[in-house]
């Protein structure tokens, strides 16, 4: 007897099959990486220099996450193109959890300055947890002459050109918030670009730049010490660690905000079960009294947000900030 086949009919058959397979290797390959994970170092990379606010907080939480981990947690500092260099790392890094970004709201800022970016903010990465918020500083060399955001805007009305202001780019939430500052208070001053906090912090102790918005948490001890003088804080309200200091906002700047806030990405196609574990591990590590004194003591709130939480978070920034450039009419960046 012989039988026939339709061939017509069997390679959908085959194809539906081979799908299938297809389908359920690729599930059971995510759920096998999932299950050893971390089988090795855990890298936070920071796109910044060290001594940043950023590089301070991934140390600290480095410092203790492996605990929950398994497994060493290391950061990896790949300054450069205001934090653009090791967010490219990362969304090209496998998506295997061992490697990871902790950056600034300036992730979600950077679509709406740059025409064109090395990589997708939101589709090129799996949102893990908002780690903290701090409002940003507007502080001065302390042998500027002004003692309040009105003295100073004054003085730059009398110096066109003349003064100048630290920043990291307009992409970054400091760089960002000066911008913003700067056109609607109209001051003429100058900028000076720098790779991080860090090396800003240097330049105004040393006189070289005159104004800058800085990350509390590097801007108290320096305040306290006299060597700089706290002009006005960014966030609505006023913080407790500087209840003297006026917000830009009394400062005659209604609505002004300058909030930033810091958090762990992994690359897209990450599977929620890592992604999970780690945000685990941060909100571990932030639930040890003395890790949670250490950021409360620098001026930040700990949040250890879930992922969907921060996923949310992430797109309405984004949002917000694409209103924000646009009416400030800051120029797109090549």
């Amino acid at each position: 007897m012989t039988i026939k086949c339709n061939k017509a009919r069997v390679r959908p058959f085959f194809l539906l099959v081979a799908g299938v397979i297809a389908t359920a290797t690729g599930l059971a390959s995510g759920e096998v990486i999932a299950q050893v994970f971390p089988s090795r170092t855990v890298r936070i990379v920071v796109g910044f220099p060290p001594g940043g606010a950023v590089d301070a907080n991934a140390r600290l939480l480095a410092s203790r996450m492996g605990e929950f981990l398994g497994q060493p947690v290391i950061v990896d500092n790949r300054p450069g193109a205001v934090g653009q260099i090791a967010a490219e790392h990362v969304a090209k890094s496998a998506p295997d959890g061992h490697t990871i970004l902790l950056t600034t709201v300036g992730h979600a800022i950077a679509p709406s300055l740059y025409r064109k970016l090395p990589f997708d903010p939101i589709a090129d990465f799996s949102n893990v947890t908002q780690t903290t918020a701090a409002s940003m500083i507007l502080v001065v060399n302390s042998k500027v002459p002004a003692n309040n955001l009105t003295e100073f805007v004054k003085l730059a009305a009398a110096k066109p050109g003349r003064l100048n202001y630290g920043t990291t780019g307009a992409s970054d939430p400091l760089g960002l918030a000066m911008e913003v500052l700067r056109f609607t208070s109209g001051m003429d001053i100058v900028a000076i670009q720098y790779k991080g906090a860090g090396p800003i912090y240097t330049a105004l102790l040393a006189g070289e730049v005159d104004i800058a918005f800085m990350p509390t948490s590097l801007s108290i001890g320096h305040l306290n010490s006299g060597r700089l003088r706290a002009l006005a804080t960014g966030s609505p309200q006023r913080i407790g660690l500087l209840p003297a200091v006026p917000t830009v906002a009394e400062s005659g700047y209604p609505g002004f905000d300058a909030t930033n806030w810091q958090g762990m990405f992994a690359p897209a196609r990450t599977p929620a079960e890592i992604v999970r574990k780690i945000q685990s591990a941060v909100a571990m590590t932030m639930a040890i009294p003395e890790i949670r004194e250490r950021f409360s003591a620098a001026g930040q709130d700990t949040i250890a947000s879930t992922p969907e939480e921060f996923d949310a978070k992430v797109k309405a920034d984004a949002a917000k900030f694409a209103k924000i450039v646009k009416d400030a009419k800051i120029p797109m960046l090549d």
